[in-house]
């Protein structure tokens, strides 16, 4: 499936860690990135888009570093992933995020986040 990178979004500007709420929402562990082929170690939950022109919603999937900086790139991603919808003020069927989760994951053995 592809999805495109919507990093900047407003939702993301939001304070808090949405590979939390990817978690909470899914009910899963987020345990390897989503995107095809790579085999890092998920840290941050990003929003993306399916690259569909009926479904402009936007997504949550869990990425590693590397992919969560293709910003505005279209990925492509496992064929069944667990696509947690992002909050938006037009949807009300989607959980709004309690706020402040705990901060970014650090892959075992990185005591520091770069940026």
């Amino acid at each position: 499936m592809k999805v495109k990178n919507v990093n900047g979004s407003p939702l993301q500007k939001l304070r808090g860690n949405w590979l939390t709420y990817w978690e909470r929402i899914s009910g899963q562990i987020a345990c390897m990135c989503f995107s095809e082929g790579c085999i890092n170690t998920p840290i941050f939950g990003v929003h993306v888009q399916k690259d569909s022109p009926t479904d402009q919603r936007w997504y949550v999937i869990p990425l590693c570093k590397d992919c969560s900086r293709k910003n505005g790139q279209a990925l492509e991603i496992w064929d069944v992933p667990t696509l947690v919808p992002a909050p938006t003020t037009r949807d009300s069927s989607v959980p709004e995020p309690s706020f402040p989760f705990a901060g970014p994951r650090l892959a075992p053995g990185h005591e520091q986040l770069e940026r």
